[in-house]
């Protein structure tokens, strides 16, 4: 279901994508507004589900997490209580940052990031010890090129 949105809340929207600790007087002052109606676009939009939480993005290299991997995974296994498992074991290991179930030849891809090729293995053992998967490739990413949170308004 998607959300009817104006050219005022793209503004706002994209401030706060930008910055989203900055005052309601810089972001109302960015988009040519005054704080009141934007906190209440805020306040409608937080309603609607458009706005999530708000969290702060951390540097994975500065804190020594320079590995980044994408796992994709082939599984024999299609029955609901191994599809329950694998997202149960996915969601407990903070290394797996995203994961998604695809179309077509692999069944799932993850974006694991961790120290080095070491703790890879410790993760990929860890994953294999608790489900049953048919094939996992990893492949390292040598260079990140983009990466952002922005959405296209």
């Amino acid at each position: 279901m998607s959300v009817r949105l104006d050219d005022m809340d793209r503004k706002i929207l994209g401030e706060l994508q930008e910055d989203a600790g900055q005052s309601l007087d810089d972001i109302a002052r960015k988009v040519g507004s005054s704080k009141t109606p934007v906190w209440n676009r805020i306040r409608k939009l937080k309603e609607a589900g458009v706005i999530g939480r708000q969290t702060v993005i951390l540097d994975a290299e500065a804190l020594g997490l320079e590995a980044c991997f994408f796992v994709l995974i082939r599984t024999s296994e299609h029955e609901s209580d191994w599809q329950r498992k694998f997202l149960e074991t996915l969601r407990k290991r903070p290394e797996v940052l995203e994961a998604h179930r695809l179309a077509g030849d692999i069944d799932y891809i993850l974006k694991v990031r961790v120290k080095n090729a070491r703790a890879y293995d410790t993760f990929y053992q860890a994953l294999i010890s608790e489900v049953r998967i048919h094939n996992v490739t990893a492949l390292l990413s040598m260079e990140e090129i983009k990466s952002t949170t922005l959405l296209p308004l």
